[in-house]
Order: structure tokens, then C-alpha cells, then sequence
């Protein structure tokens, strides 16, 4: 859902609301790409946390070049 919403989108500060706008109105199925997109990484985001928290829970924090690794990707 990234690529096709990045085929429509616009740097420009001025342009943002606009762009936004035309990917709902005039792009087919653009309202469906865009609550796509938000729920997807709404749901990835959830995921990563959820999976920090089994790692405090379990203790994988003593593992400091493991639990490093999992910071820096997160980062």
C-alpha cells in the first residue's frame, strides 16, 4: 500500500491536505488504500511493541548483543 500511496503523494507542505484528498476522491479504491496502509502499520506497530514486551518479560534483555541488535532495528 506504500508504493501506490507514494505514487500520489507531495512534499510540498501546501500540497499535503490536497494530495490527501485527491488519493480518496479521484485515485480508485484510494479511501480503501489509505485505511489500509494506517491499519497495517497501526497492526505492525502493535506487533513490535508487543514483542519488546515478551522479551522484558522473558528476561532477553540479559542477552546484551541480542536485546542491542533489537534496539538498533528499532531505532
Amino acid at each position: 500500500t506504500a508504493l501506490l500511496l507514494a505514487m500520489h503523494y507531495t512534499a510540498d507542505t501546501s500540497l499535503a491536505f490536497s494530495s490527501v484528498a485527491h488519493t480518496c476522491r479521484n485515485v480508485q479504491y484510494g479511501w480503501l488504500i489509505r485505511n489500509l496502509h494506517a491499519n497495517g502499520a497501526s497492526f505492525f506497530f502493535i506487533c513490535i511493541f508487543l514483542h519488546i514486551g515478551r522479551g522484558l518479560y522473558y528476561g532477553s534483555y540479559l542477552y546484551k548483543e541480542t536485546w542491542n541488535t533489537g534496539v538498533i532495528l528499532l531505532l
